[in-house]
């Protein structure tokens, strides 16, 4: 899945204090612009891939009700979105957002887009479903057609009654192509719908990728001021972590995190039988699991006085505090 990675740090909008003026270092970070205390450190703890399958479903919620999860995004296209949805209905306060998904990657267990065919035929491969990778995605399919699909899962969603506390991309696709990312903007500034947007120190997202750290900074004045909250950090990496070194890794993570506003991926499961043959990071899975709930983690970030929290209490933030400058101020 290196691939998968690849793609997935590679495109996040990010923008870094490394690459701005020397008269802007001192803005205060989102963390502060949101009301918390300069020097708190904040964490979104998110699960990615919810509703892909069964385990993913299991290993979300268990790393919420038994861990230190405190967010997920749902796959609409997948076949157990219906699943997760009923636990949703007796628990719609949960911060579940949409991880949009515009590919299929695995070898034996796919689908395709939710707007069917005949309306995003860019988005379909040969065999029917959406592209496996992003690199197929960018050749074909063009920003209309991104559009289109992105309002169709929010439609799903709507449709079962699924709260939509934020918008993330699957695979990193929405932030591959300029045009993608402005549709993937608009709808959610139209729709108030908090999007994924990293502007602040952006440390592990410098290590990340470094080069990516250019990529569409002038968008987040542009998402501020549209009344939607920007983080200041995002970390990927867990996907990298070997099975058994999670927990260890994880907690050094959050030994070190600066303060600000920092989410954290990861991709919780809890597998069942078939779990293996869908995907072969089900050992990589099944170890997010443990880390999240993991007695000492939750002990750490008590030590720390880490503050846990979520993207709706970023929204309901960002609806008191007051609007930034274009140049970053």
């Amino acid at each position: 899945m290196t691939s998968f990675l690849a793609f997935r740090v590679a495109a996040i909008l990010l923008v870094s204090s490394a690459f701005l003026p020397s008269r802007l270092l001192a803005a205060p970070s989102f963390g502060e612009r949101l009301g918390w205390k300069p020097d708190q450190v904040i964490v979104i703890l998110h699960v990615d891939d919810v509703g892909m399958s069964l385990s993913s479903n299991l290993g979300a919620v268990e790393s919420v009700e038994r861990g230190v999860a405190t967010s997920w995004a749902v796959m609409m296209p997948c076949p157990w979105v219906s699943d997760i949805a009923q636990y949703l209905k007796r628990h719609p306060e949960f911060d579940s957002g949409l991880h949009l998904t515009l590919t299929s990657e695995w070898a034996p267990y796919r689908w395709g887009p939710v707007a069917g065919k005949a309306q995003v035929p860019g988005l379909v491969d040969p065999e029917g479903c959406l592209w496996r990778n992003v690199a197929g995605v960018i050749a074909k399919a063009t920003a209309d057609e991104i559009e289109i699909e992105i309002r169709a899962q929010i439609d799903r969603a709507r449709t079962l009654n699924l709260p939509i506390t934020h918008l993330d991309s699957h695979m990193g696709t929405l932030f591959a192509r300029p045009d993608y990312f402005e549709r993937f903007a608009k709808i959610g500034m139209e729709m108030k719908i908090p999007i994924l947007a990293i502007g602040g120190h952006a440390t592990h997202a410098m290590q990340e990728n470094g080069e990516g750290l250019r990529r569409l900074h002038s968008w987040i004045p542009k998402i501020w001021n549209a009344g939607l909250p920007v983080l200041d950090d995002l970390h990927t990496g867990s996907y990298g972590w070997k099975p058994g070194e999670k927990t260890g890794r994880l907690l050094a993570l959050l030994e070190n995190l600066k303060p600000g506003v920092t989410e954290v991926l990861f991709h919780a499961s809890r597998p069942t039988e078939e779990f293996p043959i869908i995907t072969s990071s089900s050992e990589s899975r099944r170890g997010d699991l443990h880390a999240l709930t993991d007695r000492r983690v939750k002990e750490l970030i008590q030590e720390r006085g880490i503050i846990l929290t979520t993207w709706k209490e970023l929204m309901a933030r960002r609806q008191k505090a007051e609007p930034m400058l274009e140049e970053g101020r």
